[in-house]
């Protein structure tokens, strides 16, 4: 049997000895440490490391757990253990741009990113071919004000049923209530225009042509119960020019929103991003 990957990510109070306590428990189950990065936030003392190791064939996570106890416990360490050989699951949600929706499975198809969508969902028809092309389920929860909590908790249904470790909200154009955005908390990725709050509403990349923008750009970051203000995972601008037409200024968006978007989703799948209050610590 081959060598099993692990991916531990940990904080705590920041003090002398972390590092040190961490890889001689790993050392000592002949662990070896494949990568390994660190950050020390002077403002909160909070200390926030990643560490991919390989571990001897027939080593469990159990194992990994056990022998990382005494760090853990002498520095009231908040740690999570990924086993690299589990391939994460997702459950997508889109309306009816597809475009973020359409990168996404091409990254997964062609191995950049590593995967398995588990479902679909959307409040319209509008990529229902596109699925059954991709032979991925399907499933259409149409929404209103008075449906709200009925669609969200079939919606929770499809991930507790999938076993669905993230939610991507791929131009996915409805607010999640506050429950819902408490409920998953750090599991649900969101991608927007970056002109918000400046350009609400109705085509926002029409309004930023009005008005001259010179850089557009696009960001992706968790869902809190504070609309499109969660923790930032990704963001990049791209620069735009009066010679350019508003249909241009929306190419250019769409581009921009599936790029950042699939970069943020595969940093969270490898367990890059670590959140630090209202920020996010993101390793390379």
């Amino acid at each position: 049997m081959p060598d099993k990957n692990y991916v531990l990510t940990l904080s705590c109070e920041d003090r002398p000895g972390i590092v040190a306590s961490v890889t001689t428990e790993l050392a000592g189950m002949d662990a070896n440490i494949a990568e390994s990065n660190q950050f020390w936030d002077r403002q909160t003392n909070r200390f926030f490391m990643r560490i991919a190791f390989t571990a001897a064939e027939g080593t469990t996570k159990d194992d990994v757990e056990r022998a990382l106890k005494p760090a853990i416990d002498r520095f009231d360490m908040k740690t999570n253990i990924v086993d690299q050989a589990r391939k994460p699951k997702i459950v997508i949600m889109v309306s009816k741009f597809d475009h973020a929706l359409q990168h996404l499975i091409y990254q997964i198809r062609v191995g950049w990113l590593d995967a398995e969508v588990v479902a679909i969902v959307s409040n319209h028809e509008d990529s229902r071919r596109f699925a059954e092309h991709e032979g991925l389920p399907y499933h259409v929860l149409p929404v209103s004000k008075d449906t709200k909590k009925e669609q969200e908790e079939a919606l929770l249904q499809i991930v507790k049923d999938t076993g669905a470790d993230l939610v991507v909200l791929a131009r996915y154009m409805q607010v999640l209530s506050d429950n819902l955005s408490k409920r998953l908390f750090g599991k649900v990725i969101n991608i927007h225009h970056s002109f918000l709050p400046s350009f609400k509403g109705a085509k926002p990349y029409h309004q930023a042509h009005e008005r001259g923008v010179k850089l557009i750009g696009a960001t992706a970051h968790y869902v809190t119960p504070d609309l499109d203000e969660g923790p930032i995972i990704e963001q990049e601008t791209e620069r735009v020019s009066h010679a350019m037409s508003a249909e241009d200024f929306v190419a250019t968006g769409r581009d921009i929103e599936s790029r950042v978007l699939a970069r943020a989703v595969k940093k969270h799948l490898e367990s890059r991003v670590m959140l630090n209050g209202h920020k996010t610590v993101v390793f390379g």
